[in-house]
């Protein structure tokens, strides 16, 4: 006596459309049915059901196109809006620098001023904060700690003693490295404002 076992699922996949599985153990029919269609599946076992889901599933590997283009589109947005800021912050932080390292090369001139009754000239330069021009017998120095510095955009700083605003004038030219400057960037920083 042969005993038939037979299984039938139903189920719903993703397009909404009604998938039957049949199971005929004794007979080796097994297959899927997808509306009208049906797929038989040779030499498989009651546990076998991999081939069933790899067949329900689909092949969906990677991404498609237009969820590729959306994501591209998505980041240049975003840069788009944070880059400007970024670089606004970077232009800021140099002007700042600049504003900091005037400040401390003044503080290094007073302190040569205290020790040797004048400031440095012209021709001495902010290299007599570091080296004796030779012939101050008060100089005490270095005044600074390293060489002198640059500006924030590499540039010598320009000192002139005595001054058009003060006992000195110490500045930088900005960005352009030109007198005047209209732009934020290209602006003179001076140590007399």
């Amino acid at each position: 006596m042969e005993e038939r076992v037979e299984e039938e699922r139903a189920q719903t996949n993703n397009n909404g459309r009604k998938q039957t599985y049949n199971n005929d153990i004794e007979s080796g029919k097994n297959g899927i049915e997808f509306g009208n269609n049906r797929i038989e599946l040779k030499n498989c076992h009651k546990n076998c059901c991999h081939q069933k889901d790899y067949l329900l599933k689909g092949r969906q590997d990677g991404f498609t196109l237009i969820e590729i283009m959306v994501v591209i589109i998505i980041v240049g947005l975003l840069s788009a809006l944070v880059a400007p800021k970024f670089f606004g912050k970077i232009d800021q932080a140099k002007i700042k620098t600049t504003k900091t390292q005037i400040e401390l090369l003044g503080s290094a001139l007073d302190s040569f001023r205290l020790d040797n009754g004048r400031y440095p000239t012209t021709e001495e330069g902010l290299n007599a904060l570091r080296e004796n021009p030779g012939q101050l017998k008060n100089w005490d120095g270095p005044y600074l700690p390293k060489p002198v510095p640059k500006d924030a955009w590499e540039n010598d700083f320009n000192y002139v003693s005595p001054g058009e605003h003060g006992q000195y004038d110490l500045f930088s030219y900005g960005g352009d490295n030109a007198q005047g400057g209209e732009d934020k960037m290209d602006k003179d920083i001076v140590s007399w404002e």
